[in-house]
């Protein structure tokens, strides 16, 4: 079975980089033959808000007229190249793209990105979606989607941790708005004991900087090799994800493996991964208190932290391995082929 896996982005921090990387990895290791669309291999312009157009015209330049069993695309951008090669069409949403639009470039673009998440939706033979929050805004739009969670390799993950503060609370992940990074920040101001380490890039970078650049306790290492950012989370005491809006956290998924006691806010597929005083702490976004006075519980109340660590290690194992996860996406492409 002949296998196109098309994304804007593969490999790095992205969760969807690392889900379309591992997800080929499985599906070599099957024996199917893996071929890819990715920034890695095909012209990107590197403007704000030009990478993603730019992508999906150079994509469907190079895959006009190919043909493949299978041709899987990795959220909207990547529906216009799945559009046009030939084959059966699996289109995977990480979150609930228009909104996710509106948040960051406001009305008019996420009005824009809104209809071509509906028709990119009907060019394909199947969606899947991340989380069930996702699959349930897209039934109530009126779309038939199916479930498919992100998942790890734990057998790929570090076995010891970097650690550069007594205690250490760390974020692993895009640098822009929707991440709630500049929340974090906030918090660290109330939680002077601890050491906060910031791994990643992006737009909001420079911002967060200045915000931070007055306190001694916050440290950013930029972007960095996923096995060093994954070293980083081992190491901590805490891994926090402040975001204002999510699918569903690659790194916190990492996290819980990982058994670091995670606090995460209230939104998106958070929720599913994070059962209050269960497997980790939710807080609501955009409040620096109660994200301070959840990273203060775990410092203060270790037995609490390591028993919902080890829950939260246990949920991986049930329903986000790629052991699991594999299976679900063999079984889907074999349904789209007797169509």
């Amino acid at each position: 079975m002949r296998i196109l896996l098309i994304s804007p982005t593969m490999g790095g921090l992205g969760g969807i980089a690392q889900h379309v990387e591992e997800l080929g990895e499985k599906l070599h290791e099957r024996g199917f033959e893996v071929y890819y669309v990715t920034s890695n291999n095909t012209l990107v312009l590197r403007v704000r808000r030009l990478a993603n157009p730019s992508f999906a015209l150079f994509a469907a330049l190079k895959v006009l007229g190919e043909k493949y069993d299978i041709i899987h695309a990795h959220n909207i951008p990547s529906a216009i190249p799945m559009r046009l090669a030939s084959g059966r069409r699996i289109l995977t949403i990480h979150g609930i793209y228009s909104r996710q639009v509106i948040l960051l470039h406001g009305g008019a673009v996420g009005r824009a990105a809104g209809w071509l998440e509906r028709r990119a939706i009907k060019w394909a033979d199947a969606v899947t979606v991340v989380s069930r929050e996702a699959a349930e805004a897209y039934s109530a739009m009126g779309f038939e989607v199916a479930h498919i969670p992100n998942a790890i390799d734990l057998k790929k993950l570090p076995s010891d941790g970097i650690r550069m503060g007594a205690p250490q609370v760390a974020y692993v992940g895009r640098l822009s708005r929707e991440k709630g990074v500049d929340t974090l920040i906030k918090a660290a101001q109330l939680v002077g004991r601890a050491r906060f380490i910031i791994v990643g890039s992006g737009p909001a970078e420079e911002g967060l900087r200045r915000a931070a650049h007055n306190l001694d306790n916050v440290t950013f290492l930029g972007a960095m090799s996923r096995w060093e950012a994954q070293r980083i989370i081992r190491g901590s005491d805490i891994f926090v994800l402040p975001s204002r809006a999510e699918g569903l956290s690659t790194a916190l998924l990492e996290a819980m493996a990982m058994r670091t006691p995670v606090v995460a806010t209230n939104v998106g597929g958070n929720v599913e991964l994070v059962s209050h005083m269960k497997t980790g702490l939710l807080v609501e976004p955009d409040s620096p208190q109660q994200l301070a006075e959840a990273i203060n519980t775990l410092l203060d109340d270790k037995e609490l932290a390591s028993r919902m660590a080890e829950e939260a290690y246990s949920l991986i194992l049930r329903e986000y391995s790629w052991d699991v996860v594999i299976g679900k996406y063999l079984e889907l492409y074999e349904r789209v082929l007797t169509y």
